[in-house]
């Protein structure tokens, strides 16, 4: 590996003086392991596999797998990439879960319900995470009920600083109206979507074609949210449109669809779904912007979900009356 150049690229990234000789370090032993699996490129099972020799030797740091992601990044190995952030993408969720749990439900109930359930290490293989949202789910809709469970998930189980979404909020003001604002973001995102399929990068883990465009482009509720009255309906960009646009097996489609590294697997024909109720948390990540747009808390619907048997996954959120947001 060129470190002088991997050096200058993750400098241009802004990466903190103390992280470079490590992010080099991780690169240059995942490099050697790859070479010492006999290949000259790197797969996504080789990340796999690299993040296997992390967990046992207890070396599974985010730093590690951010290392590995942008070393990906770097070589332009997508394969590495988009493996690397699997491995890191909604990691947390089970750990807030747990938190959450023993907030709501008091420590001692909270142990009871996981005991035998281990939290798997950062880095487990996502085909691994269903069983654990399964057996956890299982055990809180057979314990708690339908609605403690809609409250443990539905503030989302990701750690989303609410502050990332402050700039949106100042869009919103500037529009002068919700309707004004919708128009503006599908706007920028078709804009966004265009700019990664001219420079064939990635966005986020997915390859965007003129095809996946003009589907993001033909759902306004993909593409900006649809306003009913006092309600926007939103539709999520499958994880994979591609593939999903693709795809005619509707068990399949269902699969590219999810975005959940906790319940996507789960999802393979012959696999046992996760239970729809964990779609509560997906319904927190989607309200999580439009509250810090409208300055207060939100209530969310599950209209359709793909745990739940549909296609797509779409939301109602409720809206504020326009001019009492703050």
């Amino acid at each position: 590996m060129d470190q002088e150049a991997f050096r200058h690229f993750l400098e241009e990234r802004k990466t903190p003086a103390e992280q470079i000789a490590p992010y080099i370090a991780v690169a240059e032993e995942f490099e050697a392991f790859v070479r010492e699996a006999g290949r000259s490129e790197a797969t996504a099972a080789d990340v796999r596999a690299f993040s296997g020799r992390l967990i046992a030797e207890e070396r599974n740091t985010w730093d590690s797998y951010l290392a590995v992601l942008r070393y990906g990044r770097f070589i332009e190995n997508n394969a590495v990439l988009v493996a690397a952030l699997e491995l890191l993408d909604g990691a947390e969720a089970m750990e807030v879960l747990y938190e959450k749990m023993g907030q709501e439900l008091g420590e001692p109930k909270r142990d009871e319900l996981w005991q035998g359930i281990p939290l798997p290490p950062l880095g487990t293989p996502t085909t691994e995470l269903p069983r654990t949202t399964r057996a956890i789910m299982e055990r809180l809709e057979a314990t708690v009920g339908p609605e403690t469970v809609r409250k443990l998930l539905s503030d989302c189980l990701r750690h989303l600083d609410p502050s990332w979404y402050l700039p949106e909020r100042e869009k919103y003001l500037q529009c002068g109206s919700l309707d004004a604002y919708l128009e503006l973001k599908g706007q920028e995102f078709i804009a966004e979507l265009e700019q990664f399929q001219r420079q064939g990068r990635l966005f986020f883990n997915q390859e965007i074609t003129p095809e996946v465009i003009e589907y993001v482009r033909s759902h306004p509720e993909v593409e900006r949210g649809v306003r009913v009255g006092d309600i926007l309906y939103l539709t999520k960009i499958p994880h994979m449109a591609k593939e999903y646009l693709a795809e005619t097996d509707e068990g399949m489609k269902r699969y590219y669809y999810c975005h959940c590294p906790w319940a996507k697997e789960s999802l393979r024909p012959g696999e046992d779904p996760v239970p729809a109720s964990f779609c509560h948390c997906s319904a927190g990540f989607v309200k999580k912007p439009w509250e810090a747009v409208f300055g207060q808390p939100l209530e969310v619907e599950i209209v359709e979900s793909v745990l739940r048997g549909d296609l797509q996954c779409r939301f109602a959120i409720h809206l504020p009356i326009e001019g009492e947001d703050d």
